[in-house]
């Protein structure tokens, strides 16, 4: 295994990875990415990026992951495309395993995201993009006027929900119990709000359409019975969960969050600084997750200079 020695690497290539090495190679620390085989994060799962500023036509998501890459490669970043194996933040220089790479840094920036749950029935994972979509405030602008369902029954399906009324002619709430989990505001709202109505005791157990979202199957949580139900979107709100696992007992999480000092990228570890959607379950947008790469490598670079 070859080994060598880094000032910054960077785990994760979504908008928070490839930001902080822009930053970072601009300022000359040399930065190498491990950016994992599914790179580029959840954007490249999206079609239209409207909501990204300085794309007056919007872009796809893809597209500004790939403008975004060649940026830091301009600079000097170093890619890696492996997965990262194992970690060890016990002792300085850190280091990072991958399946065919050791990898020592003096410092390391992570940004390995969040993954959305999915539903994991038939015709979801082909329409992802086509009117399946886990982020109402990235695509509700494209179904106005659209009949949609929201699937999920807690806080963040409800302001989803309330979201999408401003867009769509009709949202039906899919939820699998005959009550909510949502806090009482957001449910007295979302009841409240003559555009939404509600499908209880009801899961989807397939999402269809020739290129679209079409239809879905809804299955009755009580009865078994499977009935059809056209629809132009379905927006899946049940839960995000941060890429994590790597890091369990190495740095602080809270709910599978790595905790990072208030208003720095700062984890646990002293040298070790996080960015993105794997510290962030509030906001979770591309241009938030790109600031926070920012603040990373410029935390990096400033250790690195206290240390030095």
């Amino acid at each position: 295994m070859s080994e060598d020695l880094r000032k910054v690497a960077i785990i994760g290539s979504g908008p928070a990875g490839l930001t902080a090495a822009i930053y970072a190679a601009r300022g000359d620390l040399h930065p190498i990415m491990i950016e994992g085989t599914l790179a580029g994060g959840q954007l490249m799962l999206t079609t239209e990026v409207e909501n990204y500023p300085g794309f007056i036509d919007g872009i796809m998501g893809p597209d500004l992951m790939g403008a975004m890459r060649k940026q830091a490669e301009r600079f000097g970043t170093e890619f890696l495309t492996d997965n990262v194996t194992e970690v060890d933040f016990s002792e300085r220089p850190f280091t990072i395993r991958t399946s065919d790479r050791v990898i020592k840094a003096e410092t390391v920036i992570i940004s390995t995201g969040a993954s959305a749950r999915m539903l994991n029935v038939p015709g979801e994972k082909e329409l992802l993009g086509h009117g399946v979509s886990t982020c109402a405030t990235c695509d509700g602008f494209f179904f106005r006027d659209k009949d949609l369902i929201i699937v999920g029954g807690g806080d963040s399906a409800m302001e989803e929900a309330t979201f999408l009324t401003k867009f769509a002619t009709l949202g039906t709430v899919v939820h699998r119990r005959d009550s909510l989990r949502a806090s009482k505001i957001m449910q007295d709202r979302a009841f409240a709000n003559d555009k939404l109505e509600w499908k209880w005791n009801s899961t989807v157990s397939e999402v269809y359409g020739n290129g679209k979202v079409e239809g879905v199957k809804l299955t009755d949580t009580v009865t078994g019975e499977v009935t059809d139900f056209p629809t132009g979107a379905v927006f899946i709100a049940i839960g995000h969960d941060p890429n994590t696992k790597l890091f369990e007992g190495k740095l602080e999480l809270a709910g599978g969050y790595i905790v990072t000092k208030p208003g720095t990228s700062e984890t646990s570890v002293p040298g070790v600084f996080a960015a993105g959607d794997v510290v962030d379950s509030r906001y979770r947008q591309a241009i938030t997750a790109a600031g926070m790469g920012c603040m990373a490598a410029i935390d990096a670079e400033r250790w690195l200079e206290a240390a030095h």
